[in-house]
C-alpha cells in the first residue's frame, strides 16, 4: 500500500475522531503508530465518584500493512479488553483495513460497557479519495508529492517505501542507521520469512512479536543513546526472541562505575551483561530479564542475576513501553540501588541454583509437614486429656 492511501485512512480518522469527540478520539497518529482514547460515559450529576479516565489504546502499523495486520494493545490487565483486541484479527483484510478494524473496535467496546453505538462509526464504511487507496491511481502532481513529502517526512521511520520512494526525497524506514545494523536488520527479515515456518510445520515465534521486536530493534539502532555508546545490543544466535544488553556507561559518581573501572584493570571487563528473553505474546507480556555478568549485589539483583523490579512484572508492566526504556530504567536502577561489583565471584551456575532453591524448598516442606503432623498430635492429646 502506498504512503498516500495509508496517509487517507489516517487523516480521516482524525477528521472523525477529533480530540475532543464524545466516545473516540484520535489523541495523535504517525505513519507507524495510532494513539486514541476511548471515552467512557461520565457518573450522574451529583454523585461523588470522579469521571472514569478515558481508555487509552494504542496501535502499532506494521510495515507490511495491510497485509499484516495493525497490532493494538491497551493499557489494562482486563481479559474482556484483550479479547476485543484479538477478535480484530478476524477482519477481512482489505486497502481499508485500519478504518474496518477501528469499526470494530469501537462498537464492540460501546457493548462491552453498555454504551449506545455512536453514529460516527458508520462514517467509517466512506471510500477514500480516488487515488489514495493504494489500488486506484496514484498522485501524479509533482506539486502534490513535494507538499506530500514536507508533511511526512518526520513520519517515515518505520514506514516501507518501495512503492513510491524516490531517489532523493522521503526519508526512509532506514534512515539515521548504521551499514553494520542494516546489514543485521536484513538478516533478521532474511530469517524470519525462512523460520516462520519451520521444518515440523510449527510457528516459530509470532508475527505480532517479530514485528514489535523489529520496531524496537529498529528504535534502538537510531536513538542517540546507543549511538553515544550508553549501551549495545547484540542477538543471541541472531534470534530476534533474545538479546544480550552490555550497559557501557553508568552514573560516573556511583560506586558501581568505581567498581567496573577496577573490573577493566583485572579481567578487562568493564560492562555489564543483561540477556533479554521475549516471548511469542510480546509486548503484551514483558521481556525476562537478569544480569549474567559480573556478579552483583544489591541493587534489586537477585541470585542468579534476575532483577526485583516492578517494571518486569506482570502486574507492572506495559505493552506501551519501548525497550530502550527498559535499558535505561535498569541502569538508572541498578545505580540508585546501589549495585557492587562481587569482584572474585564464581560466574553463577543456573543448574546449581535450580538445585539449590529445589532442595530448599524439599527441606522447607518436610519441615512443614512434620510440623503440621506435632501440631495434631499435640492437639489429639489435649482433645484426650479434657
Amino acid at each position: 500500500m502506498s504512503v498516500s492511501g495509508l496517509k487517507a485512512e489516517l487523516k480521516l480518522l482524525e477528521s472523525i475522531f477529533d480530540k475532543d469527540h464524545e466516545r473516540f478520539r484520535i489523541v495523535s497518529w504517525k505513519l507507524d503508530e495510532l494513539h486514541c482514547q476511548f471515552v467512557l460515559l461520565p457518573p450522574p450529576p451529583g454523585s461523588s465518584p470522579p469521571p472514569p479516565a478515558p481508555l487509552t489504546i494504542h496501535c502499532n502499523i506494521t510495515e507490511s500493512y495491510p497485509s499484516s495486520s495493525p497490532i493494538w494493545f491497551v493499557e489494562s490487565d482486563d481479559p474482556n479488553l484483550t479479547s476485543v483486541l484479538e477478535r480484530l484479527e478476524d477482519i477481512k483484510k482489505s486497502n481499508t483495513l485500519l478504518l474496518q478494524q477501528l469499526k470494530r473496535l469501537i462498537c464492540d467496546l460501546c457493548r462491552l460497557y453498555n454504551l449506545p453505538q455512536h453514529p460516527d462509526v458508520e462514517m467509517l464504511d466512506q471510500p477514500l479519495p480516488t487515488g489514495q487507496n493504494g489500488t486506484t491511481e496514484e498522485v501524479t502532481s509533482e506539486e502534490e508529492e513535494e507538499e506530500d513529502m514536507g508533511e511526512d517526512i518526520e513520519d517515515l521511520d518505520h514506514y516501507d517505501m518501495k512503492e513510491e520512494e524516490p531517489v532523493d526525497g522521503k526519508k526512509s524506514e532506514d534512515e539515521g542507521i548504521e551499514k553494520e545494523n542494516l546489514a543485521i536488520l536484513e538478516k533478521i527479515r532474511k530469517n524470519q520469512r525462512q523460520d516462520h515456518l519451520n521444518v515440523s510445520g510449527a510457528v516459530s515465534g509470532s508475527v505480532q512479536a517479530s514485528d514489535r521486536l523489529m520496531k524496537e530493534l529498529r528504535d534502538i539502532y537510531r536513538s542517540q543513546s546507543y549511538k553515544t555508546g550508553i549501551y549495545s545490543v547484540e542477538l543471541v544466535n541472531d534470534s530476534l526472541y533474545e538479546w544480550h544488553v552490555k550497559l557501557l556507561k553508568v552514573d560516573p559518581d556511583s560506586p558501581l562505575h568505581s567498581d567496573l573501572q577496577v573490573l577493566k584493570e583485572k579481567e578487562g571487563v568493564e560492562y555489564i551483561l543483561l540477556n533479554f528473553s521475549f516471548k511469542d505474546n510480546f509486548p503484551f507480556d514483558p521481556p525476562f530479564v537478569r544480569v549474567v555478568s559480573p556478579v552483583l549485589t544489591g541493587g534489586y539483583v537477585l541470585g542468579g542475576g534476575a532483577l526485583c523490579m516492578e517494571l518486569l512484572t506482570k502486574q507492572g508492566w506495559s505493552s506501551a513501553y519501548s525497550i530502550e526504556s527498559v535499558i535505561m530504567q535498569i541502569n538508572a536502577t541498578l545505580v540508585k540501588g546501589k549495585a557492587r561489583v562481587q569482584f572474585g565471584a564464581n560466574k553463577v551456575n543456573i543448574l546449581c541454583i535450580i538445585i539449590e532453591v529445589t532442595f530448599v524448598l524439599w527441606v522447607d516442606t518436610c519441615f512443614i509437614f512434620h510440623f503440621m503432623l506435632t501440631l495434631i498430635e499435640s492437639s489429639n492429646i489435649k482433645q484426650l486429656l479434657v
